[in-house]
């Protein structure tokens, strides 16, 4: 296991500095190891205070840790000032370690200042020339260059010119572009433009600590500087489309979300098996519809159809009651997937879904058992969405959907040219899904 230094500021919210590190080297296999230069007060709102711890604390951090440990690769971010600066680079000069990654963390994402003209001047004297690995954003490059950067032609200028003061390579990050961002990448000889897609979150907290630490685990674990980066970069991307809605202000990425979505596989399926299990004893057969059934559960964060579990054989109606030929598996199902999918963008707690036999009983006996039910009109679809398929349940599911009321368990159209009348029955879980099932074939006397 890789042994990964961070020496960061603590902040209190967990979003960032050393326990977003510590949370993402773990994550990735690495064993994280602590040096506090700064202790911050603040929370989703903004910084209220930072007391620097002092210089000399610092050295003696580094010095009992590089005394006993093996060291395998360093993230630097916060430094608070100068002095702090110049206690961490005389002692990773003097430990000569192989990997070096910094993100000079110059401002707070409230625009809060963290290290002074001085400090970056020793930074850029003394820090830069033992670095691996510089990871500005785009302000924090244009303060080591001392000009504003406003174009990924402006950022390879700078990453050329900040490759001069020392780093091995330089990533700027362009979050801040206006319109499509885009990171540029020098590794030493080239020069890359990397896009990436906007992301309307405003849950970014931690974005620069976690790529940064991401990436010095990464290098550590043996990665080409293009993979890591690329990785890194996916990692905080899924991080910040589930940024996490905390407190008041401005939340934290997720860096769980990844890692609690594969965790989630192995539960996702066992859940299945026991509704599957929960639908065979039951006689619901009469609720299977022509083109047969099929049950869904999304893990949580789920990425697209490939994160739905469904019955690849579908659940079938026979002479004997229900049968189900296989067992679940991923994206085995794309329109139970849609209807998930899209139920979650408006819920993210439903996550699971079936689709049984329309009768037109369904409005009269859904308060009876009180479930709430909705419906949409096949007739009304746009042609280009019913020209592609899997569009209809998407199109369909969303025009039901209303955020300020609660998610319908049942959903029903009443079909179209070609296409059978359908109500699909929503829920938290296939469990609850099925129990819904079982109530509807209990009450209907169809």
């Amino acid at each position: 296991m890789k042994t990964i230094l961070i020496i960061a500021g603590s902040d209190p919210s967990a979003g960032a500095g050393i326990q977003q590190d510590l949370k993402v080297a773990t994550l990735l296999g690495a064993y994280g190891l602590t040096v506090v230069t700064a202790l911050t007060v603040q929370n989703t709102m903004g910084v209220q205070a930072v007391q620097p711890v002092a210089p000399e604390v610092v050295a003696a951090q580094l010095d009992s840790l590089l005394a006993d440990i093996k060291i395998d690769a360093v993230k630097v971010g916060m430094l608070a000032n100068p002095r702090v600066v110049r206690a961490v680079a005389e002692r990773l000069g003097q430990a000569k370690i192989p990997l070096v990654v910094v993100d000079p963390v110059l401002a707070a994402s409230d625009g809060s200042p963290l290290l002074d003209k001085a400090g970056i001047a020793v930074l850029k004297e003394e820090l830069l020339p033992l670095t691996t690995l510089l990871t500005p954003n785009l302000i924090e490059a244009g303060s080591l260059v001392g000009r504003p950067l406003a174009s990924p032609e402006d950022m390879e200028s700078a990453v050329r010119e900040l490759s001069c003061l020392g780093p091995g390579a330089v990533l700027v990050k362009g979050g801040h572009l206006p319109g499509t961002p885009v990171d540029v990448l020098w590794d030493g000889r080239n020069c890359y433009y990397l896009p990436g897609e906007r992301l309307q979150q405003p849950h970014t907290h931690g974005t620069g600590c976690a790529l940064a630490a991401a990436l010095a685990t990464l290098l550590a674990q043996g990665q080409a500087l293009p993979e890591a980066v690329n990785q890194a970069r996916e990692l905080i991307a899924e991080a910040i489309r589930y940024g996490l809605p905390l407190g008041q202000g401005k939340g934290p990425i997720n860096t769980l979300a990844p890692f609690a979505r594969e965790r989630d596989r192995y539960r996702v399926l066992q859940t299945l098996a026991g509704a599957a299990d929960r639908l065979r004893m039951a006689e619901v057969d009469r609720l299977i519809p022509e083109v047969q059934s099929n049950l869904g559960y999304s893990t949580i964060f789920p990425r697209g159809p490939q994160d739905v579990a469904a019955f690849p054989g579908r659940i079938l109606k026979t002479s004997k009651g229900v049968f189900i030929p296989l067992p679940s598996a991923f994206g085995a199902s794309r329109h139970i997937a849609a209807v998930i999918l899209t139920a979650q963008q408006v819920f993210p707690a439903v996550r699971a879904a079936m689709n049984i036999r329309f009768f037109e009983d369904v409005e009269r006996l859904a308060p009876l058992l009180h479930l709430t039910v909705a419906s949409f009109d096949r007739r009304q679809e746009p042609p280009e969405i019913k020209a592609r398929e899997g569009g209809t349940l998407t199109w369909g599911v969303a025009q039901v959907l209303r955020p300020d009321e609660p998610p319908p368990d049942l959903i029903y159209d009443r079909g179209d040219w070609g296409k059978e009348p359908m109500i699909r029955v929503l829920g938290t879980d296939p469990l609850n899904v099925v129990e819904k099932v079982l109530a509807i074939n209990q009450a209907w006397q169809g």
